[in-house]
């Protein structure tokens, strides 16, 4: 069931924003690969620093959750051949490497967003299912770098009237960046949670910047979400 979260302030629409500037009445938190191989020291692909961005942004997630508004959690699930990554990483899975491979503790995603007693979802997200986590909080499977490749996101994010996203996760290098690009392209407005996404220097920040992306903090970003008591939920 797909809810849709309106504002109920009467202004809103008709405030003119900058042609990049947030609009948080319409935001939603997208999550790129936060799961234990690529998160946690002891993961089979670990990314140094990731585990240091870890209480940022399970304080993000709160964030969202406390204020009632739209949360995407992008997974990505390597298949033993292979088959489902992109070329320069399928001779290290085909040579045995488990790598977040659906149905291992690796595949799962850090506490922050889900128990570890939590039920496995890997055959759900494989088959293209959006997996309810919460009242307005889902998670989802991609194949490649970019959250919105092959997923239909772009759909959902229109379903839901969002014109902007908040992107953290691991690890800037790769999906974030290539998230943030595909959603400049969409032409949403974009946030990178810059002490809540991992592998991220100063180039990065400038590079966000040349593209229209917005760095902010997670101290900037709760004071800018609108509370929950300006929201309701409608069942679209």
């Amino acid at each position: 069931m797909w809810l849709q979260i309106r504002n109920n302030r009467e202004m809103v629409d008709s405030v003119t924003l900058d042609p990049i500037e947030p609009n948080w009445n319409h935001a939603a938190l997208l999550t790129i690969d936060m799961q234990n191989d690529f998160a946690l020291p002891s993961g089979a692909g670990f990314i140094l620093g990731t585990d240091a961005i870890v209480p940022a942004f399970a304080r993000l997630i709160r964030i969202f959750r406390e204020r009632e508004l739209p949360i995407f959690h992008a997974a990505r699930l390597y298949l033993e051949d292979g088959s489902n990554a992109e070329r320069c990483r399928q001779q290290i899975l085909r040579s045995g490497l488990s790598l977040a491979r659906p149905g291992t503790t690796g595949a799962r995603v850090v506490d922050a967003i889900a128990p570890s007693s939590a039920p496995d979802i890997s055959s759900r997200l494989l088959g293209g299912e959006y997996v309810p986590l919460g009242p307005s909080e889902w998670m989802f499977y991609k194949s490649r770098w970019s959250a919105f490749y092959e997923t239909g996101l772009e759909t959902r994010l229109q379903s839901l009237e969002i014109d902007t996203v908040v992107v953290a996760g691991c690890n800037f290098p790769n999906c974030p960046s290539a998230t943030l690009f595909d959603a400049s392209e969409r032409r949403l407005r974009v946030v990178l949670v810059a002490d809540a996404v991992s592998g991220i220097a100063e180039s990065g920040i400038l590079w966000c910047r040349g593209i229209g992306v917005t760095p902010l903090s997670v101290d900037q970003i709760q004071d800018c979400v609108p509370s929950a008591a300006n929201h309701r939920v409608d069942v679209i």
